[in-house]
């Protein structure tokens, strides 16, 4: 390793140990916040895993979201807390294994309105299934879970989110997604299997932000369909890893931070006319910055006319 990746390895350490300290001296109200924060940035990054690089934009976020928390929902009061946790990341594994299967050889508009189908199917089952066979519309959920353990939860799922991506990007595996979002075609041609590389990155991808869900179900204490399975998570999630660039490794974080606080600015003091706003945001980002703020700024850096080049007589003096 050389300096800079030193520094910068022991920079982000330092930061994490804040952020690890940080409900020891900081008020509910800033807790609250971070916890909804860390969780969209782990949204967001996980979201970049998969869609980052393969370009498929992916609107099934809030429907794994909302499997984990209902599968929290469902088993707390029979399974110890951790192995409920686990059995979240499983139900969304396998969901999300079916899911690739059937839908991964899609591709473009198709694969987004087939995600976007896919949330609300699940959420009405799950109505149906909670209206029709429970005689119940949702769930408590009593366990012994402080806010400050569920920011520590969601704090460690991010940085192995993050180290995830990273040695992601820096592997075959890495560089084989990239050559698929460029061409399918030309990838088949190096022998990629594509179906095989798409699947593997859905369904880790799925796993985390399950249990994104299911870690924060506690928070609530109730929960039901309409809360859980709400469309707005899976396009926050979108347009925060669209800002900040959904193909860096730093672009959902940069881009989930600043907005999640501009949505909760924008949601508490215009509460009627926030779908509007969030729309207008949604299609800004689109036109304005299509490939995120990170490849702007490169871009802007790379067009800075370079210095002039000594003169010979600035060179022998």
């Amino acid at each position: 390793m050389n300096l800079r990746s030193i520094g910068f390895a022991a920079f982000f350490l330092a930061l994490l140990i804040g952020l690890v300290c940080l409900p020891l001296y900081a008020g509910e109200y800033t807790v609250t916040l971070m916890i909804g924060m860390t969780g969209y940035v782990v949204l967001a990054t996980a979201w970049g895993l998969f869609s980052g690089p393969t370009r498929y934009v992916s609107l099934a976020t809030v429907a794994f979201f909302g499997i984990g928390a209902y599968t929290v929902g469902v088993l707390s009061e029979t399974l110890p807390y951790a192995l409920v946790l686990l059995v979240a990341a499983l139900v969304g594994l396998v969901i999300a294994l079916l899911v690739g299967l059937a839908t991964l050889r899609l591709a473009g508009v198709y694969f987004v309105i087939f995600t976007f189908g896919l949330a609300e199917l699940v959420r009405q089952l799950v109505t149906w299934y909670e209206v029709n066979i429970t005689g119940t519309l949702g769930r408590y959920i009593f366990l012994p879970v402080t806010p400050e353990g569920i920011y520590w939860q969601l704090l460690a799922l991010a940085a192995v989110t993050l180290l995830v991506s990273f040695l992601i990007g820096r592997s075959r595996l890495g560089l084989a997604l990239k050559v698929i979002g460029d061409d399918e075609v030309v990838a088949s041609h190096c022998g990629i299997n594509i179906a095989g590389v798409k699947l593997a990155l859905f369904s880790l991808s799925a796993v985390i932000i399950t249990l994104v869900g299911a870690i924060q179900a506690p928070r609530w204490t109730y929960i039901e369909p309409s809360m859980v399975f709400n469309p707005t998570t899976s396009f926050l999630t979108l347009i925060m890893a669209l800002l900040g660039g959904a193909d860096r490794l730093w672009g959902p974080l940069l881009g989930a931070i600043p907005l999640f606080l501009l949505f909760e600015w924008l949601s508490a003091n215009f509460p009627n006319h926030y779908p509007i706003i969030l729309g207008l945001i949604f299609i800004t980002i689109v036109f304005v910055l299509p490939k995120g703020v990170l490849a702007a700024v490169e871009k802007a850096l790379a067009a800075r006319p370079a210095a002039p080049a000594p003169s010979k007589a600035e060179v022998s003096r």
